[in-house]
């Protein structure tokens, strides 16, 4: 198990992170997310031996995480780390070799992820040959290499079409399967809500909402309704607790301050002609990060 503990980090008088806590349990997919400057980077650094906390404790498996637990773990970054000018064996080599692996493992592990990922032709090929697509493979490759007991994968998505979006997500699905500890930070919300059953969000360093997501989205008194039919836009506007109705494609999409208002809802269409969908749905994550951080989640 990862265990965040109470962890605080300053930069001089700049506090980044703010008695963070947080477990992470072997099979499960983690998500940590904020918007640029909420402490996520740091967090990762912390999470992988680059920075010690101010205070509190970061531990894997009940050890500090030092040199020789970080072979241990696997961090996707979201910035390119490759270096351009080697091969893609040269590259897998120089990481993995880092990890503690020998090249024998290296090449048997490169061979087997180089075909997963079809790209096999391209193991002797430079990484500046490569497209973007092509080199975020690699630096996925990369991570995973030494199959890690911990990944980190932040922004992991960027730069791929969706099929090989799909090969990603099958990877990290297996990983997880397989028992690894997986904490995935996107700005993409669905993929959280595919991936995580936990998460974290930071603002300003701060976790402003963390615990079970199905959990968050019940406690969440906010919630949508999706009305397809001929309807009085205007009439379900003026009752009270109606926050906002909007089209949304054949659908209406009216947003209610909590579910009690949904019977106010139900009595004014009941009845309205041809009304065929009303169906009350729990609010998509993005909607609760907004209200919790008061901004969207763009890079």
């Amino acid at each position: 198990m990862l265990k965040v503990d109470n962890i605080t980090k300053y930069y001089g008088d700049f506090c980044a992170v703010d008695h963070l806590s947080f477990n992470v349990e072997p099979g499960e997919i983690f998500g940590l997310l904020g918007v640029n400057g909420a402490g996520k980077t740091t967090t990762f650094r912390m999470i992988i031996g680059l920075l010690e906390p101010t205070s509190g404790n970061i531990t894997l498996n009940d050890k500090k995480i030092d040199y020789d637990v970080t072979d241990e773990i696997g961090f996707l970054t979201e910035e390119r780390s490759l270096l351009t000018k080697m091969t893609v064996k040269e590259q897998c080599h120089y990481y993995g070799v880092l990890k503690g692996m020998t090249e024998s493992d290296v090449d048997k592990r490169l061979d087997e992820l180089l075909k997963k990922f079809g790209i096999e032709s391209y193991k002797d090929k430079k990484i500046k040959e490569l497209s973007k697509g092509n080199q975020q493979k690699i630096q996925f490759i990369t991570a995973i290499l030494n199959q890690p007991k911990l990944l980190i994968c932040d922004e992991p998505f960027s730069g791929l079409d969706p099929f090989n979006v799909e090969l990603f997500k099958n990877e990290i699905k297996e990983m997880a399967q397989k028992g690894s500890m997986i904490i995935f930070s996107t700005h993409r919300m669905e993929h959280v809500e595919l991936f995580c059953k936990k998460l974290v969000v930071l603002k300003d360093g701060k976790a402003v909402l963390s615990g079970n997501l199905a959990d968050i989205k019940k406690q969440y008194r906010k919630k949508n309704i999706l009305i397809r039919g001929n309807i009085d836009i205007d009439k379900i506007k003026s009752l009270e607790g109606v926050l906002e109705v909007n089209p949304k494609g054949l659908e209406y999409e009216v947003k209610i301050a909590d579910e009690n208002v949904a019977d106010k809802v139900f009595n004014e269409i009941s009845q309205a002609k041809n009304v065929t969908k009303f169906v009350v749905e729990e609010p998509s994550l993005n909607e609760i990060f907004i209200d919790k951080v008061g901004e969207t989640y763009e890079n």
